[in-house]
């Protein structure tokens, strides 16, 4: 294992990882985080729209949705596509960039040793160079492109799709804070990650992200009363959180005092969360700024008089991983075989949020050198760390059904995810045109296993129970996300 960072994080992870290799009845070691970490760039290899680069790892997949955005006379190619269908949603891609990019922030290091961090800068800039093309003018973003509607009554690989692919904006005249916001914070985290290697593209990333916060400002409303098609799939409940995450992301990314302020005159910091998703980023918000005194670069900016603004960030974030590590006054519900438990529909998505804060907030106390105190304990980091590493063993396959939720990880996992593109022969192997009905009555009603791998893909997992049932038409728990594995980058680079 390469060990980078400071020495007290260097030391922490020795010990971590030289206790979880001793501790055989977990069967998972270091070597086999970096292995999944690995696939999970593949994965987001498989989801890619557009013209697939020279470096194409996998072979199955070829170019598609070639004329994304002329309904519009924009360019909207590239991209990735949402889920297991062959739709562009723009929401959830843009928590999705946001978190990739955190991810490599924090764990670049870690990313580094493991030789992932050209493929983590990778699958980001394919998000980004998506974003910069959706958002032409200052105050237009393009937020979606395909019909969900339509895109679900077929079953057909992306290279051949036949469905309407309509382009759907937000403007001045028809607004979307929430989207706007959150495509600014992906904008500025985006443009720390490329900012060592790449400064005139981390640049124009910071331009767009500015422009987009000031449009979310100037112009407030929820999406979906612009972009309605959007409201049946992924509907926001609300702006206040995106508006804080993309001022906490701002002020990271510039150091300007106008987002802090914004921050520590916010009337709604959130409470206490249950959940940190891409329709909730209180949590996120609530980490980024809890890096108060002792231990913060915001501090330096901090008046008096905001000092217990900011306090009480950090503190709604620790009271939430107090509550996922079971120290808490309200903790978070844990099945049988010791999964943290949140919602029923993709409940791995929850806990792979939570396990990247887990992992981030480790690292942003070792840093300090101190600890949480819960009213049920004290946290130290190495705890932090215990608490990721139990869930990525369960989901990688320390669980009741001895099952890898990692597609292509292991021997026992998912054969049959609920995805259009894995589920049917490859365009390279047979070139005849799936129809929209005819994909349903060939392949995803066949019972056999999909034919192509999606390797890297995390499924929707097991139910509140430990069962899980390998169905492609069980979409509540075999569907996997963008959303999901973006988060299990950090928190597996943390651990590998």
């Amino acid at each position: 294992m390469a060990l980078v960072g400071k020495n007290g994080w260097q030391s922490l992870f020795v010990s971590i990882c030289m206790g979880m290799l001793l501790v055989m009845s977990r069967g998972i070691e270091c070597a086999e985080y970096g292995e999944a970490l690995s696939k999970i760039f593949l994965y987001f290899e498989a989801q890619r729209s557009g013209i697939l680069p020279p470096g194409q790892r996998v072979e199955w997949r070829r170019d598609s949705a070639l004329r994304d955005g002329s309904d519009s006379h924009v360019d909207l190619t590239g991209g990735y596509y949402d889920a297991g269908d062959n739709v562009k949603f723009g929401f959830p891609l843009a928590f999705t960039t946001t978190m990739l990019a955190w991810s490599s922030i924090e764990m670049a290091s870690q990313l580094n040793a493991n030789k992932e961090n050209g493929n983590a800068l990778d699958a980001l800039k394919w998000a980004t160079d998506y974003l910069i093309k959706a958002h032409p003018e200052p105050d237009v973003l393009y937020g979606q492109v395909g019909d969900g509607h339509s895109d679900h009554a077929c079953w057909q690989r992306p290279e051949d799709m036949t469905t309407p692919r309509p382009s759907f904006r937000i403007d001045a005249q028809h607004p979307g804070s929430d989207l706007a916001a959150e495509t600014a914070a992906a904008m500025a985290a985006a443009s720390i990650a490329f900012s060592p290697d790449n400064p005139k593209y981390a640049e124009e990333l910071l331009r767009h992200a500015k422009e987009l916060f000031d449009f979310a400002k100037n112009h407030p409303g929820l999406y979906q009363d612009s972009i309605v098609n959007a409201g049946a799939f992924y509907a926001s409940s609300g702006s206040d959180d995106e508006m804080l995450w993309a001022a906490a992301w701002l002020h990271r990314a510039t150091g300007d005092q106008t987002y802090l302020s914004y921050l520590t005159d916010a009337s709604n910091a959130g409470g206490t969360r249950s959940v940190f998703s891409w329709d909730d980023k209180f949590l996120g918000a609530q980490v980024l700024v809890a890096k108060v005194k002792p231990y913060s670069i915001l501090y330096v900016y901090v008046k008096e008089k905001n000092e217990g603004k900011l306090a009480e960030y950090k503190s709604m974030a620790e009271q939430f991983i107090c509550g996922c590590a079971q120290k808490g006054p309200n903790n978070i519900k844990k099945t049988p075989g010791g999964l943290l438990w949140f919602l029923p529909w993709n409940n791995l998505q929850y806990v792979a949020t939570a396990s990247f804060v887990s992992s981030v907030y480790a690292k942003y106390l070792d840093d300090a050198k101190t600890s949480i105190n819960c009213p049920g304990g004290e946290l130290k980091p190495s705890d932090l760390l215990d608490l990721t590493r139990s869930q990525m063993d369960y989901i990688l396959g320390s669980n009741p059904n001895k099952m890898s939720y990692m597609v292509g990880f292991g021997s026992n996992y998912p054969k049959k995810p609920h995805h259009r593109g894995a589920s049917i022969v490859s365009i390279n192997k047979d070139a005849s045109p799936v129809t929209c009905q005819g994909g349903f009555d060939q392949w995803f009603n066949n019972p056999s296993p999909n034919p192509n791998v999606l390797e890297g893909a995390v499924v929707g997992g097991p139910d509140e129970n430990d069962a899980f049932t390998d169905s492609r038409s069980d979409y509540e728990h075999s569907e996997p996300a963008p959303v999901t594995v973006a988060p299990l980058v950090g928190a597996l680079a943390a651990i590998a």
